[in-house]
């Protein structure tokens, strides 16, 4: 009888660990917990006693673990031990409030939830009345209900068999437009991708990366921690991103992963300086678009030029600029800033045009892509799973972008972010990139509302440069002379800050909402 092959995502990360188990594979910085070394053994072990106190449940086969705690490493041994467990995890933003953990929890209907022990009350009621059985708490100073459960179970644990097309994650999209979808992704989809970014990031025996990312996202939980166990490298660990702790940290370290406003919030350090990131190898930025001067900024700086990719809930990673030479694209090594690089190995990836049909080299298009990492859909949602897939098996991305004549690939913006004002399709992205380089602002978005002539026309609102006041109609008067007449917004609105989600993304909806009565 031929053995089943084991797909299990964990039993993949598990055979990377360094054969010293007693070797610190987490070190803890800043908060109650600094300090703290957790062995590969360890993160064994506890994870071992969580998967069993998770199989003595008797739950059925590929139930939903919910979870919604703040950062820690316990989270992290939790999340590993859904994995080797067979279960399902399903990972909630910690700023998500009673109405939106209702229309997750109800959606998913998952088997147990995990919250902080703060919120235990209001969680606790939702999760009963929606027929959870289990909720268990815990918190970021190992305290809570599921470490004390957990303590009581063996510490060695038989990884649950898994194929690679069996769901490993649901991860919700962040929701900046309408209800949340659930993406569906499979212990192949990760483990794929998760072996792709290993070899094409150059990950060596030597490297520690910094983790100071939320761990209810893509980012932070697939991309770095995947990154740092598939290669048995261990982690400088913050519960919370601190711009001077991570600066501090440099010297003993060789990568870390960001999204664009750690980096500013670093540049503002007088700490940040060439010599202090001397020892760091890769800089790695996503999640949010990275201005130019961000970008160019940092590599003064440092010495270092940042890498800039693109990745989605759905998805994982689908392109990155080169970490080292690329030889699908003629040996190019330029990481370009405004672009986020080529589509990885194993990656196929089209623009098209409103018909599906490909655009010419350069032109603005829908982004479609396929590829091992693409997930399976979207949970419970068969229509809508349907609707954002080709005939052919690619997913529509609803990102607008173009490849250039080298290959790389620039986002535009959303299909959902178009401005169509008075038949003329207008990309937000072009006007704000004009805007970002002018003198006085240091960020902006433009956003469509209604107008009774044009249909729709754009709003651009500006965040101020410390120390100046930016004139509106001076904005608009410059990109005057630098765009078409239908690209110009009709108005101009100077902000003291932009909305944005928990991983920096602008949220463009609040700011169309804002501004929709405008010209009514």
């Amino acid at each position: 009888m031929a053995i089943k092959e084991q797909h299990n995502l964990y039993a993949a990360l598990r055979a990377a660990f360094p054969e010293d188990l007693d070797a610190t594979a987490v070190q803890t910085v800043g908060g109650a917990t600094t300090g703290l070394h957790y062995s590969w053994r360890d993160l064994e072990r506890a994870s071992a006693m969580m998967a069993n106190l998770l199989d003595s449940l008797k739950l059925p086969p590929g139930s939903r673990i919910a979870v919604q705690v703040e950062k820690s490493v316990e989270a992290l041994i939790l999340y590993l031990a859904v994995l080797r467990s067979g279960h399902v995890f399903l990972p909630l933003n910690t700023a998500y409030q009673s109405g939106e953990i209702e229309y997750f929890v109800g959606n998913a209907e998952p088997a147990v939830v995990v919250c902080s022990p703060h919120n235990f009350g209001w969680v606790s009621k939702i999760a009963f009345k929606a027929g959870t059985q289990h909720v268990f708490t815990l918190g970021d100073d190992r305290t809570g209900t599921l470490l004390d459960r957990a303590a009581h179970h063996r510490d060695r644990h038989a990884v649950a068999q898994s194929d690679a097309d069996q769901l490993a994650v649901i991860i919700y999209t962040s929701g900046t437009t309408g209800r949340s979808k659930g993406a569906m992704l499979t212990h192949g989809n990760m483990l794929s991708n998760a072996r792709v970014l290993q070899r094409y990031w150059g990950w060596r025996a030597d490297d520690v990366l910094i983790h100071a990312l939320p761990i209810f996202h893509v980012h932070g939980l697939f991309v770095a921690i995947h990154g740092a166990l598939i290669n048995g490298s261990p982690m400088r660990w913050l519960n919370k991103f601190d711009p001077r702790l991570v600066i501090e940290q440099m010297p003993q370290a060789t990568v870390f992963m960001g999204v664009p406003t750690l980096y500013t919030r670093m540049l503002a350090d007088p700490l940040l300086t060439q010599a202090q990131a001397s020892h760091m190898r890769l800089f790695v930025s996503g999640s949010a678009p990275l201005l130019i001067e961000t970008f160019n900024e940092w590599r003064e700086r440092t010495g270092h030029t940042i890498l800039e990719r693109y990745g989605m809930s759905e998805t994982v990673m689908l392109t990155s600029n080169p970490y080292s030479a690329d030889e699908r694209y003629d040996g190019q090594t330029e990481r370009r800033g405004a672009t986020v690089g080529f589509p990885l190995p194993g990656v196929s990836l089209r623009v098209v045009d409103e018909a599906g049909r490909p655009v010419e080299t350069g032109e603005i298009g829908g982004i479609q892509v396929r590829g091992l990492n693409v997930f399976s859909g979207y949970w419970r949602m068969p229509e809508k799973t349907a609707e954002e897939f080709t005939t052919d098996g690619y997913f529509k991305t609803g990102d607008v972008g173009k490849v250039d004549a080298r290959g790389y690939v620039t986002i535009v913006g959303r299909s959902k972010d178009l401005i169509i004002s008075g038949g003329y399709n207008v990309y937000p992205a072009e006007i704000e990139s004009a805007l970002n380089e002018m003198p006085g602002v240091a960020e902006s978005a433009v956003v469509g509302v209604p107008h009774p002539d044009f249909g729709e026309v754009g709003v651009a609102v500006v965040i101020a440069r410390p120390g100046t006041e930016p004139d509106a109609d001076a904005l608009i008067g410059a990109l005057k002379a630098r765009l078409a007449n239908f690209k110009i917004p009709k108005r101009c609105v100077v902000v003291k800050e932009l909305p944005r989600n928990t991983m920096g993304k602008v949220q463009k909806n609040l700011l169309r909402d804002q501004f929709k009565g405008l010209f009514a």
